[in-house]
């Protein structure tokens, strides 16, 4: 019961280790990456250069968040449908929604 009663924004999700440290890693290089994107504005590179690279990190991204997607589908809304959740589904149209602007 005092789950039901947590906004949307308190879920959380234990991942299994491996889940877990592949996300991590997408984190880390993505960060190095802006790391690098900084840099190369400190450095006062070439505006060509810099937008590719920032290229590279959206790209970077993008397949982060296809990834959570996934993962996500596969275990908290497959779990939430098979309980009879029927909400996770207008979550998931509304999840998606925003990830489509």
């Amino acid at each position: 019961m005092q789950e039901e009663q947590k906004c949307m924004c308190c879920k959380t999700k234990e991942r299994p280790e491996k889940e877990y440290r592949d996300l991590l890693n997408r984190l880390n290089r993505i960060e190095g990456q802006v790391r690098g994107i900084k840099g190369m504005v400190e450095r006062d590179a070439y505006c060509t250069d810099i937008l590719i690279q920032v290229s590279a990190v959206n790209a970077a991204l993008n397949s982060f968040n296809k990834v959570l997607l996934s993962n996500h589908i596969k275990t908290c809304v497959t779990r939430d449908i098979r309980e009879g959740k029927e909400e996770t589904v207008d979550e998931l149209v509304m999840t998606l929604q925003k990830l489509m602007k």
